[in-house]
């Protein structure tokens, strides 16, 4: 695998039981980049091991006065100058290649693991936590699974100098080849301490790395309550934290590349006093002598991959680790393909909390809890929690949705949270999704009431004159909460799934816009199935079928100007009032006998009648959480018709 062929088509199935199982795993599924690298390494450091024969036999033949020995080793040096030259440049383009492709490949296998997952992941990892591995750790990874064949090419190189030492003097040959395994071995009894330092250095900084992601996420919710200084605090204490793992793990590497150093040259003194008592008593010559001399000195070249593979390895385990933990994570009965590929249909049922909705219908569902109702969303989306099993998974035609292929489940369904995610770049690629083709872009654009909003990108755009071709920035940060959201609602339309499960879809617009909405999604609608998490009264009032979910349960079904009268737990959610607060001022309007004929059904539709005021965006708001006027306000409205008449 070369970089310009990556992506990798098919990543493959990590062994992820473990951090050291899956680092060999990714090794082995790049042997032939291993193994050129490892020929190339050996050219490499076999020439610079070479050098100091050449040296060797140059110098002796300068004693013996003979140039034809001399030119031949000059040949011989130039010849090993062109070979360490040769292996150096491809031992290096081999050696990143192996750490890109390894990089790439790991950064595919979480991508690929996030897809499945989807939101279900974040509940089970931390999301900084994810961003550490597929950045630091990945490069880590890397890092290790490239030095593997560079470091194997050093150790073979080191027994072939030792060897050839031995065979070409063996009386200096044997101190080198003694020598040799003690300066490797040396620095093993301290690798289990550094390894153990690098460990928790790399937790504290994994954990610092998810604090910072956390809060950039949560920043301006923390602004909202004033917390910025809080977490900044802690922070400041984490990062500190790093900073003195760092510390103390370096401290270790120091004193275990000092011994590198060290040693070697005290293998350098004993061979050169030893072979100076030698050379005084004639039985070996100064060439041999020099030779020896440059070897043990040029040996501590590929000795230095020693440390470099202990230090890869201590800082890719924890990576690993990380890495083969969130591979690990499944789905909550994950039987992918055990049934066919085919998109059920059918009546969408969740045994948990007794949901049921009808297909080809509008269903409404209102819950007094937001994020009990994004839980249940995720749900209908079939993104079970961890103890969930086939038994309480949601089916859809009879079929759990757990035990579909993952195409298959979200072919058939489709859940837009509360806070969909717009990408950057133009409108016609925001739009260019998967989907039935019934629905063409500017039917949804229709239905979700964006004519101003293609009005604000060709304003906001210099050279597009065609509102599909403007561009929108990272997230739609250049467009409005409720521009954003009828973007977002369009792009759902568009794939025209089997099951559309819309979570507060029109929170962030006025009544006005939100009435249009609702006609145009029952409009493009008609005949599908929907599910719309909401308690605005002019969606509800357009619902086929409205069902109150209370404490996880399904608490009462009905048409929504039903529920309003006959349910005070429904009505308490749809007007923003208290059980006491609805039922005190309901029984005093129709005790007062001032409310007749369509202004009492007003009243009985919790206030969506054609007297509300047009809300504003939801952040903008200051009284219920979407703008909408509550029983007061038509208490209020109705008094002031009396006092007219």
């Amino acid at each position: 695998m070369q970089i310009q062929d990556l992506p990798y088509p098919d990543p493959g199935v990590p062994d992820a039981h473990s951090g050291p199982r899956f680092l060999w795993w990714l090794g082995r599924n790049q042997l032939g980049g291993q193994l050129k690298s490892l020929a190339w390494g050996l050219l490499h450091f076999t020439s610079v091991t070479g050098l100091p024969f050449c040296v060797g036999f140059a110098i002796q033949a300068v004693v013996d006065r003979s140039g034809a020995r001399l030119a031949l080793s000059g040949g011989l040096l130039a010849l090993c100058g062109m070979l360490i030259a040769l292996g150096d440049t491809f031992l290096h383009r081999a050696a990143v290649t192996n750490w890109i492709t390894a990089a790439a490949r790991v950064q595919q296998l979480l991508a690929r693991k996030t897809a499945q997952l989807g939101s279900a992941l974040t509940r089970r990892v931390a999301a900084g936590e994810i961003v550490a591995v597929s950045t630091g750790d990945v490069e880590k990874i890397g890092w290790f699974v490239e030095a593997v064949s560079r470091f194997t090419a050093a150790a073979l190189s080191v027994v072939f100098v030792c060897v050839a030492l031995v065979v070409y003097q063996p009386a200096l040959g044997i101190v080198v080849a003694v020598g040799v395994p003690i300066l490797a071995l040396a620095v093993l009894p301290l690798l289990p301490r550094a390894t153990r330092r690098a460990d928790f250095q790399r937790e504290k900084a994994g954990r610092a790395t998810e604090l910072a992601s956390d809060t950039v996420a949560g920043l301006r919710v923390l602004r909202g309550i004033g917390g910025e200084e809080l977490f900044l605090d802690r922070y400041r204490a984490a990062s500190q934290e790093v900073r003195h793992a760092a510390v103390r793990s370096a401290r270790m590497w120091a004193l275990i590349s000092g011994i590198q150093v060290l040693l070697p040259g005290l293998l350098l003194i004993t061979v050169v006093w030893y072979g100076v008592g030698l050379a005084r008593d004639d039985r070996i010559t100064i060439g041999e002598l020099v030779t020896v001399y440059s070897a043990v000195m040029l040996l501590s070249y590929p000795l230095r991959h020693f440390e470099e593979i202990a230090m890869a390895y201590s800082f890719s385990r924890p990576s690993a680790k990380r890495a083969a933990r969130v591979l690990s994570l499944e789905r909550a009965t994950d039987t992918a393909g055990s049934l066919d590929a085919s998109v059920p249909s059918g009546d969408m049922h969740d045994p948990a909390t007794g949901l049921l909705v009808p297909a080809g219908r509008l269903t409404a569902v209102v819950c007094g809890d937001p994020d009990a109702a994004g839980r249940l969303a995720e749900r209908l989306g079939g993104h079970a929690a961890e103890e969930a099993s086939s038994d309480t998974s949601v089916r859809l035609g009879g079929v759990p949705l757990d035990e579909l292929p993952l195409d298959s489940a979200r072919t058939a369904v489709l859940v837009q949270d509360k806070d969909p995610v717009l990408l950057s770049g133009t409108l016609r690629e925001l739009l260019d999704v998967p989907g039935s083709g019934d629905i063409t872009p500017e039917e949804a654009l229709a239905a979700a009431q964006c004519g101003d909003v293609l009005e604000a990108l060709i304003q906001g755009s210099l050279d597009a004159a065609d509102p599909m071709d403007a561009r929108i920035t990272e997230r739609g940060r250049s467009l409005s909460g409720g521009q954003r959201q009828r973007l977002a609602l369009a792009r759902s339309l568009i794939t025209d799934p089997e099951v559309l499960v819309l979570d507060e879809p029109t929170s962030a617009v006025d009544s006005h816009t939100e009435a249009r909405i609702a006609d145009g999604i029952r409009s493009l609608r008609e005949g599908r199935t929907t599910v719309v998490f909401t308690s605005s009264p002019l969606l509800l009032d357009l619902a086929d079928r409205v069902v109150l979910v209370h404490e996880g349960e399904v608490a009462a079904v009905g048409a929504h100007r039903e529920l309003v009268h006959g349910e005070p737990r429904y009505r308490a959610v749809v007007t923003r009032e208290t059980d006491e607060e609805a039922a005190a001022s309901l029984g005093e309007v129709l005790d007062g006998g001032v409310v007749e004929g369509g202004l009492r059904d007003g009243v009985r539709d919790g206030g969506a009648a054609k007297h509300d005021p047009p809300k504003k965006d939801s952040h903008q708001s200051h009284g219920s959480k979407h703008g909408k006027p509550t029983l007061s306000d038509v208490l209020n409205e109705l008094e002031e018709i009396e006092e007219t008449a």
